[in-house]
């Protein structure tokens, strides 16, 4: 194998990685709202107390899901230029 095809190939196995990691974290995202929703129903009032880690793990999906779009378009950038 030539070693532009050898980095072809490492640079898709590079995305397909960052895919995965962005379906666990909408997987993450989907448990997380789950988790406040069974929350809310429990109290059933129309102020529900929600733990602050809520929020922050809400917060920290974002910025995940912000470096993983970055990650993707540098590594496809790249692998375009190639």
């Amino acid at each position: 194998m030539s070693g532009l095809a050898e980095i072809h190939q490492l640079l898709t196995a590079v995305r397909a990685g960052v895919g995965d990691g962005r379906a666990h974290a909408e997987q993450a995202r989907t448990l997380l709202g789950d988790a406040r929703r069974a929350l809310v129903d429990a109290q059933a009032k129309a102020d529900p107390w929600l733990p602050v880690q809520l929020a922050q793990a809400d917060e920290e999906l974002d910025r995940l899901f912000i470096r993983l779009a970055a990650a993707d378009d540098l590594v496809g950038g790249y692998q375009s230029r190639l």
